[in-house]
């Protein structure tokens, strides 16, 4: 059995009871999927994550069916089949590149593990500038990424760079908080989500969704396209001539998994959050 799949069926033994519901782990590896970095594993009742220890950034994250709905990979020139990937992939040619997985145009962080108990998991990473800061809060249901420092007059986004259910195709759709339709893959989105801001992905073959709650509400641009390989969800982001960064503010996402399709179950999921 592989490392992966080692894994993957610590998550399943988890759910089956094997741990109380509250239990999670954090170990040290490597994301072989992801070409090798050396990753933080934190495995839940509900995901598995590979935080990558040096970009500051998610290579992977693993649903209890051991499907990797991130898709990160290394390689140079892998361009949307792997190298951009990533979440929440928030720094990028703002005073630095960071907090994504690393790859060849990534600067590295450096990390501290603050909290490690069964209920709570908290790791902070540092910008080898200083400049920057970004704290990840992992909890049995969901995990919650904090821009914690932002370097003066600099703008940062944070976007779900992704593969919805392991892989791009047609089958997959998104909803959001601007309605209650069920979207194809490919309809794009521009414009200031509504509060609670939020947007969820899913693939009709999956009993299950992956969100994106933004904490805080505002008025600036949010975006979605899809690219032929992965999904681009950026908040704070706005296309044009030129794509631009506009969050500039300590700021908190969660991500996670919804064991449903159906639109109801995510207002409970952020209702339960954000309450």
């Amino acid at each position: 059995m592989n490392f992966r799949a080692m894994i993957s069926s610590l998550v399943l033994l988890t759910l089956l009871g094997s741990c109380s519901a509250q239990e999670m782990t954090l170990t040290h590896g490597t994301d072989e999927s992801a070409g090798g970095g050396s990753a933080y594993i934190i495995t839940t009742p509900s995901a598995t994550y590979y935080l990558e220890k040096e970009g500051g950034g998610l290579s992977s994250m693993l649903d209890s069916d051991g499907v990797d709905w991130i898709g990160f990979h290394n390689k140079k020139g892998s361009a949307h089949k792997g190298e951009y990937r990533g979440f929440p992939n928030a720094i990028h040619k703002q005073d630095g590149s960071y907090f994504h997985a690393m790859n060849a145009g990534t600067d590295p962080s450096s990390s501290e593990v603050n909290i490690d108990t069964e209920k709570h998991i908290r790791i902070t990473f540092t910008s080898d500038n200083n400049k920057w800061q970004g704290q990840w809060d992992f909890y049995h249901n969901r995990c919650d990424f904090t821009m914690t420092k932002i370097s003066e007059g600099y703008n940062y986004w944070v976007q779900y760079e992704g593969v919805p259910n392991g892989e791009m195709d047609a089958t997959d759709f998104w909803y959001a908080s601007v309605d209650n339709v069920k979207h194809s893959i490919e309809d794009p989105f521009e414009g200031d989500l509504p509060a609670p801001e939020w947007m969820a992905f899913g693939d009709q073959n999956s009993p299950r969704m992956f969100y994106v709650l933004h904490h805080e509400d505002d008025d600036i641009p949010d975006n979605y396209v899809s690219r032929p390989d992965m999904t681009v969800l950026g908040f704070g982001r706005q296309n044009g001539e030129k794509t631009t960064k506009h969050l500039t503010t300590v700021q908190t996402f969660s991500i996670g998994f919804i064991e449903s399709t159906e639109y109801a179950a995510i207002g409970k999921v952020v209702k339960q959050i954000l309450d």
